[in-house]
């Protein structure tokens, strides 16, 4: 179970992306649905802890292909299970497509890999969740714009709000929290080793 602490940060980077969201999306037409703006805001902070991005898997840490998802859907019996893999997938795709392009691409993975797998995934969810069928619709019928739109949002070269991203740092040297390290790096900021801060 989260700290009330873990909680509250997690809240506070979810308004940190869904107010640069907010602002992004003005460039957008046709704008995105709030309730899509806001879903991808909870889903930039849930990947910033980087434990729900990687898992160990016979021993090692990484994190489990896209392919491997979508074959994991396929087998799934429960229907709802099904569904559960499958937004797993479409997050994935869609964070990994916006925030890592380069290093996929040095690997000989386009971006239509990305958009196949998300949209894939999203578009069943559009006609089988049991909830949000209506947002999972959306992510999956512009999924190209709104990776763009999470793209530009968390671009290293983006000039955030520095108080915000000062309160982060802040909170990270007083607690040295390893989560809170990963939220920085996820905006782009260079943390000093762990010795240099006594």
């Amino acid at each position: 179970m989260p700290s009330v602490s873990q909680t509250t940060f997690e809240n506070t980077l979810a308004d940190f992306f869904r107010e640069r969201l907010q602002t992004e999306a003005d460039n957008v037409t046709p704008r995105p649905r709030e309730d899509t703006l806001w879903y991808l805001g909870n889903l930039l902070a849930r990947f910033g802890d980087s434990d729900q991005v990687f898992s160990y898997d016979r021993g090692e840490l990484g994190m489990r292909p896209l392919a491997l998802l979508y074959r994991d859907a396929l087998e799934e019996g429960n229907p709802h299970h099904r569904c559960l893999i499958l937004r797993q997938l479409g997050d994935l795709a869609l964070f990994m497509g916006a925030l890592f392009p380069e290093s996929y691409t040095r690997r000989g993975i386009s971006r239509d890999y990305f958009v196949g797998m998300g949209g894939g995934a999203y578009d069943y969810l559009g006609e089988n969740a049991r909830h949000n069928r209506r947002l999972f619709s959306e992510l999956s019928r512009r999924f190209v714009r709104l990776l763009e739109l999470v793209a530009a949002v968390c671009d290293r070269d983006r000039a955030f709000d520095n108080s915000d991203v000062l309160q982060l740092f802040r909170r990270w040297r007083e607690t040295g929290d390893p989560k809170l390290a990963a939220q920085l790096r996820a905006l782009g900021v260079v943390l000093p080793d762990s010795g240099s801060m006594h």
